[in-house]
């Protein structure tokens, strides 16, 4: 992973544009090619950022840039769309790389973890003609709990909390927001299942078209009823 703290400005061009005006940043470059533009503020979301599978160029400034005080400009292009990171550095004040090696990935907490696996085994309980593509599906900012697809074919982001919070809907709304812009997933929906959702936490998924179910612990460990298995 590189780490570059610089001031510099950034926009983001495709199929929406945002412009971030000059200020010191943090600029993340990952091993699988993801660019995330983090402040020191906004907990753990980045301000903007580019996942996989994109290329990155450093390239030196046009005239008119250079003259405005750039000194380097990192283009970052998605290889599957026009997406576009231009990040115009002014001033860099760190830079260093280091090997992180392969993440064991996130441990739940038995109760959450095991919700999760019977929810994947019994995914026709949020729908008839639900269908499970896989448990864990990994983005650039993290693993979505479960990917699946609904009765017409639709792709479906599930998030799975113990307790439904206002910050997990944040979470499933981080995986949204980056899952459809992947042709090959979008359009894709959310819901947002918790033993217990949170009114408030209820309020924000539904403003933001995010689907709320209520998990019955014990009901999905009696579909799951191991006792009376053969094997």
């Amino acid at each position: 992973m590189r780490l570059v703290i610089a001031t510099c400005s950034v926009d983001y061009e495709g199929r929406l544009n945002a412009h971030l005006p000059l200020a010191r940043r943090l600029l993340l470059v990952k091993a699988d090619g993801s660019v995330l533009v983090h402040s020191d503020g906004g907990s753990y979301k980045p301000l903007n950022w580019m996942s996989p599978p994109c290329a990155m160029a450093e390239v030196e400034p046009e005239e008119h840039e250079a003259a405005e005080g750039t000194t380097l400009i990192w283009n970052v292009q998605h290889a599957k769309s026009e997406d576009r990171l231009r990040v115009r550095i002014h001033e860099v004040h760190h830079d260093s790389a280091h090997e992180l090696g392969v993440d064991p990935g996130l441990v739940k907490d038995g109760v959450e973890a095991h919700l999760q696996r019977l929810l994947a085994e019994h995914i026709h309980t949020l729908g008839e003609g639900w269908s499970l593509v896989r448990r864990e599906y990994m983005t650039a900012i993290g693993p979505v709990d479960i990917l699946c697809k609904d009765e017409t074919g639709a792709s479906v982001a599930v998030e799975i909390k113990r307790r439904g919070e206002i910050d997990g809907v944040e979470q499933l709304t981080r995986y949204l927001e980056l899952m459809n812009r992947d042709s090959h997933l979008a359009p894709v929906t959310g819901v947002f299942a918790a033993q217990v959702i949170k009114p408030q936490a209820r309020t924000l998924a539904e403003d933001r078209g995010i689907r709320c179910v209520v998990l019955d612990y014990d009901g999905l460990r009696g579909i799951d009823d191991t006792e009376s298995r053969l094997f």
